[in-house]
């Protein structure tokens, strides 16, 4: 019973050594959190992080303020410290909290930010906002990178189907003149095959001259 309660303690222990070692080497929480361009629909969150901290992700809660929906986005394998929220509803308010996710957990969360979506009617005054905001110039990256890449695709594809359209037309070409040079050559024996009967008085007028000049002699 002695060694049970001892062993107990010895696990207790460890298990309490681990949770203080994942304790000290989780990150701090995220501070300078904003939420900026603010839509009908949308928004944008961005944050800071302490200097020195090793973060690799991150999470954000959003709830609407009056309970009736919450949503919780996580995102590891990035530095990116601003984050867009889809399908929010007009004329809302919401709550937000950032934290950080280090290699051994995520951090405490962030203070809470309140925010309130605007009216359909105001979005197309939102749209007329500065778009070099650096919270989120980072965001479209991903976009610009991908049509960057389609426009080099659809340039080689181009390419390639305009050298196509070349050969095929050169090779058309090629085999016209095959052709034509190939019925030349079969024409030219047939024009030089001339009947010696009708060539230059014809071989029927030279034997007619011969029985003449021979029936000739025959009367002397």
């Amino acid at each position: 019973m002695i060694h049970l309660f001892t062993f107990m303690s010895l696990v207790l222990s460890l298990f309490g050594c681990h949770i203080c070692f994942a304790g000290a080497n989780r990150p701090a929480a995220p501070v300078n959190v904003s939420v900026t361009h603010l839509r009908a629909d949308s928004a944008t969150v961005s944050w800071n992080i302490l200097d020195g901290e090793t973060v690799i992700g991150f999470a954000i809660s959003q709830q609407r303020q009056d309970g009736l929906m919450q949503r919780f986005i996580r995102e590891v394998n990035t530095t990116s410290h601003a984050c867009i929220l889809w399908d929010l509803d007009e004329d809302i308010d919401y709550i937000i909290q950032v934290q950080s996710v280090g290699l051994y957990g995520e951090s405490l969360a962030s203070k809470k930010i309140h925010f309130r979506t605007l009216k359909k009617s105001e979005h197309f005054q939102s749209t007329m906002m500065d778009q070099d905001d650096p919270a989120v110039e980072g965001l479209d990256i991903s976009r610009h990178l991908q049509t960057g890449e389609i426009l080099i695709i659809m340039t080689v594809l181009l390419m390639w189907a305009a050298v196509i359209v070349l050969f095929c037309k050169q090779y058309d070409i090629i085999k016209d003149n095959d052709s034509n040079n190939h019925s030349k050559e079969k024409s030219k024996p047939l024009s030089g095959q001339s009947t010696p009967e009708y060539h230059n008085g014809g071989l029927l007028g030279s034997k007619f001259q011969r029985t003449s000049s021979s029936l000739s002699i025959i009367k002397v």
